[in-house]
C-alpha cells in the first residue's frame, strides 16, 4: 500500500503534464519578472536623467525579483521629465508676460507704448502729463524726473485705475 500511495504522488510530479504546467508557469514568472523590469527601465527614462541612475534603478528593478520594483515605486521622481519642463516653458512665458504687463490697457487690453498718455482704442486715460514739460508721469510719481516739477495728484478715475473701474464691493454682513 506504501509502495502505491508513494508512486502515485511521485507518479503525479513525474508526469508530462505536471512538467508542462511546472514549465509554463516558471516561463510566465520569468516573463513577468522581466517585464517589471522593462516597466522600471521605462519609466526612469521619462523621470531620472542621468543615465547611470536610469542603470541603477533597473538593476534595482530586476535583482531583488518582484520586490525591486516596489522599491523604485516608492523611491521614483514624483513628475516626468517633460513635465518639469514645460512647467518651466509655462513659468518663463508667464514671466514675459508679466515683464510686458504695462504694455497693454487696463480697460480693452489693447498694446499702448509706455509713451502714450490716453488708449488709441478706447480713449482711457493712461498717465499723467507733466504740467510744465508734458511727459508722460507715472501714478505713483511725486515729482517728475525730466524736470523736477511737483506733480499734482490726479482725480479719482483717471489714469486707467483699475479700482475706479471695477464695480463697487458690497460688504457682507454677519
Amino acid at each position: 500500500m506504501a509502495v502505491v500511495a508513494s508512486n502515485g504522488l511521485f507518479g503525479f510530479f513525474s508526469h508530462s503534464t505536471w512538467i508542462v504546467i511546472r514549465n509554463l508557469s516558471l516561463f510566465l514568472v520569468a516573463v513577468f519578472w522581466l517585464a517589471t523590469a522593462f516597466w522600471v527601465y521605462k519609466d526612469a527614462r521619462r523621470r531620472i536623467e542621468d543615465p547611470w541612475l536610469v542603470g541603477m534603478a533597473v538593476v534595482l528593478g530586476l535583482i531583488p525579483p518582484f520586490i525591486g520594483p516596489l522599491v523604485y515605486m516608492l523611491f521614483r521622481p514624483p513628475e516626468y521629465l517633460e513635465d518639469v519642463r514645460e512647467r518651466e516653458l509655462e513659468m518663463k512665458a508667464m514671466e514675459q508676460r508679466l515683464a510686458r504687463r504695462d504694455l497693454h490697457c487696463p480697460v480693452c487690453r489693447a498694446e499702448v507704448d509706455p509713451a502714450f498718455l490716453v488708449c488709441p482704442v478706447c480713449t482711457t486715460r493712461l498717465r499723467q502729463a507733466c504740467r510744465n514739460c508734458k511727459q508722460p508721469l507715472e501714478a505713483l510719481w511725486q515729482v517728475c524726473p525730466y524736470c523736477e516739477t511737483p506733480v499734482e495728484p490726479a482725480a479719482v478715475g483717471q489714469l486707467g485705475d483699475t479700482q475706479a473701474l471695477a464695480p463697487p464691493r458690497r460688504e457682507r454682513r454677519a
